[in-house]
């Protein structure tokens, strides 16, 4: 049990990879808050969780767009737990579009949830991190965000920010042991790549050197891996789990 009484806070978790992240730090004896934006699906998920790994769980409401909400989520979770050990930024949304067809809306949305809210939370949970002089805190940024992906500046520029903060922070929180790295997915199998056609999905696995998309498994253990001792003198790192489409 690599994880046995810590305490995970994971942003949008009620489903997809956020969700098969927070079940594996729980099969290896993690207590879960579970942080998502739709309150019946986060409950329904930390309920779950709580009775088949047999862990304690909460979920917790949060716009992490909005500073006020994520220092809420942070509050909540030190309230029942009192430490929190382990930071995952897993929420994010797409808004695609051309750069001459984006609209303003379409870019600022996807720059407040995706930077923005990776910064409420890291600030609002770094505090407690600092105090207990140690911590981990788990990125999901993107291959979009290290090769860019057409139709989609605004969530490129969000994951390329993403791991800038990554490196930015695992500097200035070393001292304290609070180790922050990244993972940069590629295309997971998740409910937004199900709605692909077949054909789509063929052209996608053209461009993987494995030919095949990743499942959310393959980010959870990678999760893993910064969340536990095994990478105790690893921080400020970008792990690619992309099949190889990006070296």
């Amino acid at each position: 049990m690599r994880l046995q009484g810590k305490v995970a806070v994971i942003t949008g978790s009620a489903q997809g990879i956020g969700k098969s992240i927070a079940e594996t730090f729980a099969s290896e004896g993690a207590n879960i808050v579970i942080s998502d934006i739709n309150a019946e699906a986060a409950l329904k998920t930390a309920e779950e969780i709580k009775i088949k790994y047999n862990v304690e769980t909460m979920s917790v409401v949060c716009n992490v767009a909005k500073l006020e909400e994520c220092e809420t989520l942070i509050k909540a979770a030190l309230d029942k737990f009192s430490k929190i050990d382990i930071l995952t930024n897993n929420a994010g949304i797409t808004k695609d579009n051309l750069v001459l067809a984006m609209t303003e809306a379409q870019w600022d949305a996807v720059i407040a949830v995706n930077l923005k809210g990776v910064f409420n939370c890291i600030k609002a949970a770094s505090r407690s991190m600092l105090k207990a002089r140690q911590g981990r805190i788990i990125n999901i940024a993107s291959v979009a965000g290290q090769m860019g992906n057409a139709g989609q500046i605004n969530y490129s520029a969000t994951k390329g920010g993403v791991i800038a903060m990554t490196k930015t922070c695992a500097r200035e929180f070393a001292s304290r042991n609070i180790l922050v790295n990244a993972i940069a997915p590629g295309f997971i199998r998740t409910a937004m790549t199900d709605k692909l056609t077949q054909e789509q999905k063929k052209t996608i696995s053209s461009t993987i050197p494995l030919a095949r998309l990743g499942e959310a498994s393959d980010i959870a253990k990678a999760a893993l891996f910064f969340a536990s001792d095994d990478s105790s003198y690893i921080t400020g790192h970008v792990l690619a789990v992309n099949g190889g489409m990006y070296m």
